[in-house]
């Protein structure tokens, strides 16, 4: 049945975030993950070839993994179905299967995206191989986690691993101006708060953004924001860390690779983040 509501195009005047407002229309669009969807990337190369096979998407948060799988559904005139493993169940996956086989019988394909598949059970990824081996579906699966430990080998032999990576300053830049461009008018930041707004995202686009919309609300008329202010205005986003799994490990890297270095400004980041302060007579924890 369609919505009232819907054909009458009133959901385009509802609230949006400015990420979903800026979500890409195109892959060309897709900021900061040229590896995959460069003149060479690897999903290039698969939607030029006409066929692209199930696939894992590993990543961090914010990197783009649903809205590649939304385009590659237009690209390769797949019908699009999402689900989420934190919501379906094996009931939900059987009706969705049940209509990827009717669509078939009429000449259709389907684009399965499941998000966070590594939360399915073992028993629930298994129910994905026989519609994987048969062209039911082709399964795009997400997941925050080493696909290696979380998937059922059985399905890791069905899929490629595509590996997205967290935007770097390059990618993160391009995303505030293309928000500078949709407000008309510019950040209210001096040079310093505006790199230091690209390391409070810590490589997640859509923390970048949502960071950009909480300076917007914030800023009065004139105003101009310094790193310190800045820091006062949002916050620090906290970053990702799960105690014993991969995030942990990233963060301790992280840490390394930082004071080993010689920047002071991303030293100083990093230690904050995980609760050390630098002195000059060594770290101390707090």
């Amino acid at each position: 049945m369609t919505d009232l509501f819907a054909s009458a195009g009133l959901e385009r005047d509802a609230p949006r975030p400015l990420a979903e407002r800026l979500r890409p229309k195109n892959l060309a669009e897709v900021a900061g993950q040229d590896h995959l969807l460069g003149p060479n990337g690897a999903l290039t190369r698969l939607i030029e070839s006409g066929s692209l096979g199930s696939l894992i998407f590993w990543g961090p948060p914010g990197t783009g993994k649903t809205t590649v799988a939304r385009l590659l559904a237009h690209e390769t005139k797949l019908n699009f179905v999402q689900a989420s493993a934190i919501f379906s169940g094996v009931g939900e996956l059987k009706k969705i299967f049940d209509e990827a086989r009717a669509r078939r019988r009429v000449g259709q394909g389907t684009l399965l995206f499941i998000d966070e598949i590594h939360r399915f059970n073992r028993a629930q990824q298994d129910s994905f191989l026989p519609v994987m081996e048969d062209g039911t579906v082709t399964l795009i699966g997400a997941t925050t986690e080493n696909p290696s430990f979380e998937l059922n080998a059985a399905l890791l032999s069905r899929a490629r691993v595509l590996t997205f990576h967290s935007l770097d300053v390059a990618a993160i830049e391009k995303l505030l101006e293309r928000a500078e461009e949709a407000e008309g008018r510019p950040l209210p930041l001096d040079a310093e708060a505006r790199a230091s707004l690209a390391m409070m995202a810590d490589g997640d686009g859509r923390a970048a953004l949502t960071l950009v919309e909480e300076i917007f609300r914030a800023a009065r008329p004139g105003e101009m924001f310094d790193a310190r202010s800045l820091s006062e205005i949002v916050q620090r986003r906290a970053p990702i860390y799960d105690k014993g799994q991969e995030g942990h490990y990233n963060l301790i890297s992280a840490l390394h690779k930082t004071v080993r270095g010689s920047d002071p400004l991303s030293r100083q980041s990093v230690c904050m983040d995980i609760g050390i302060t630098a002195s000059p007579v060594g770290l101390q924890f707090r």
